[in-house]
């Protein structure tokens, strides 16, 4: 019976090290879909953050922003953005807390002035060592104003646990989420708008596929995964994820860098 595979990205299809996808996951989603199986990526990125070694995979299709941004064989099904007084406000409330940002839009990451030189800072106080961020930082768009009406979300670096908390009492009419660890050690805050989580856009994907959520996998490394772990007729953990994500798995299987989804397809009967 044919599957829907939904795969985030950053932990999962992609190395936490190397932020690439291993040649093993590769493989195994081409040889999935040549068994009939359809895989989408479920992920935080927003499209500008998808890169040609992703989309060369081999993919049914994408959920962007964590769930506001739906596409399906290259055709937009769905797209939720803040207002552009929502992103005022958001950006305004940043600066006001020191806190740098960055503006997801499918056109591109707008960064804030020092964002950059604040994640090299904490990756190197993280690791001891330069950081690999690939084409992250390579490919954002510097100097832009970031008063916009076409954000998906906008990520925030957290100075403290404090600002996420402060941000889910300020921006109540919208949705405020977190990343980059397990609550309270996540290094980032998002603002995206309200209603919009990976379930969310997995339940209108396949009302538009008009395919059953019994029929779907997910796959996932963090606690923003779980919401698309409760819906979905089965969930996989990665092993080196976190374990917000592990509790909430039907199976954990092993890391992002040790053939992690390729074992999982194994596992499943997917290849």
């Amino acid at each position: 019976m044919r599957k829907i595979l939904f795969i985030d990205v950053d932990g999962t299809l992609c190395s936490p090290l190397y932020n690439k996808p291993p040649v093993s996951a590769v493989e195994a989603i081409r040889k999935a879909r040549e068994n009939g199986h359809l895989a989408y990526i479920c992920t935080g990125r927003s499209k500008a953050e998808i890169y040609e070694d992703i989309w060369a995979i081999g993919l049914d299709g994408m959920i962007g922003g964590n769930g506001c941004y739906v596409e399906d064989h290259g055709k937009t099904i769905m797209h939720q953005k803040l207002t552009a007084e929502e992103c005022r406000d958001v950006v305004d409330w940043c600066r006001e807390r020191d806190m740098e940002f960055y503006l997801e839009c499918n056109s591109g990451l707008y960064p804030s002035e020092k964002y950059k030189e604040r994640s090299f800072e904490a990756y190197r106080k993280k690791f001891g060592k330069e950081p690999q961020y690939g084409e992250f930082f390579e490919r954002m768009i510097y100097g832009a104003s970031p008063y916009r009406d076409d954000v998906n979300k906008i990520s925030f670096r957290l100075n403290s646990w404090e600002d996420y908390l402060a941000a889910k009492e300020k921006f109540t009419s919208l949705h405020v989420g977190c990343w980059g660890g397990d609550a309270p050690n996540c290094s980032h805050g998002d603002v995206s708008p309200k209603g919009v989580n990976k379930a969310n856009a997995i339940h209108f994907l396949l009302d538009y596929l008009k395919a059953d959520k019994e029929d779907t996998i997910a796959f996932g490394d963090e606690a923003v995964d779980v919401p698309m772990f409760e819906l979905c007729g089965y969930s996989i953990a990665m092993g080196s994820g976190n374990q917000s994500a592990k509790d909430a798995a039907d199976y954990i299987t092993t890391g992002t860098d040790e053939d992690g989804l390729k074992n999982a397809f194994i596992h499943l009967g997917l290849i």
